[in-house]
């Protein structure tokens, strides 16, 4: 039965990484969008009272939160990509701590963001790249925990 996970574990590690990757990219457009577009003041002029670094000139209210989250959760999605590679090139007992704690890191700051993401779907003002990175961010709370259960099948094998 270990060994039958191997395969599944490698389709979900592969999955993953591309899923990670592109929310990855459209975090990145999204937080340079902001950075260029966001508030601009005048020279001698103080900032607003309420003025907050995570308002983002599109979406709504959630998104500064989301993307923040999800660039965090994309970066820790890569990083579990290294260990998880190790992991499932040896496949055994001995890989499986390293490989499982930073999958289960990842996870938890994509459920995190999974949840931004539910936020901003509430509140229904977004635009078509936000709304993938909201599918994507959805769908990788789901693969990931998955994958976390398929690399737990060499908790069995010794070598």
């Amino acid at each position: 039965m270990a060994d039958q996970m191997k395969p599944i574990a490698t389709l979900l590690l592969g999955l993953n990484f591309c899923m990670y990757v592109i929310v990855l990219g459209i975090g990145g457009w999204a937080m340079n969008r902001a950075i260029d577009h966001g508030f601009e003041i005048g020279p001698g002029l103080d900032l607003p009272a309420h003025f907050s670094p995570i308002c983002f000139p599109m979406g709504n209210a959630a998104t500064g939160f989301f993307v923040t989250f999800a660039l965090i959760a994309g970066v820790a999605g890569v990083g579990s990509l290294i260990s998880g590679v190790n992991h499932v090139r040896s496949w055994t007992s001995e890989s499986l701590p390293s490989a499982a704690s930073v999958a289960s890191i990842a996870w938890a700051l994509t459920v995190l963001a999974m949840g931004f993401a539910c936020k901003e779907i509430q509140l229904n003002v977004r635009n078509s790249r936000l709304k993938t990175m909201e599918a994507f961010t959805i769908i990788l709370s789901a693969t990931q925990l998955f994958y976390i259960a398929a690399i737990h099948g060499a908790a069995g094998i010794r070598r």
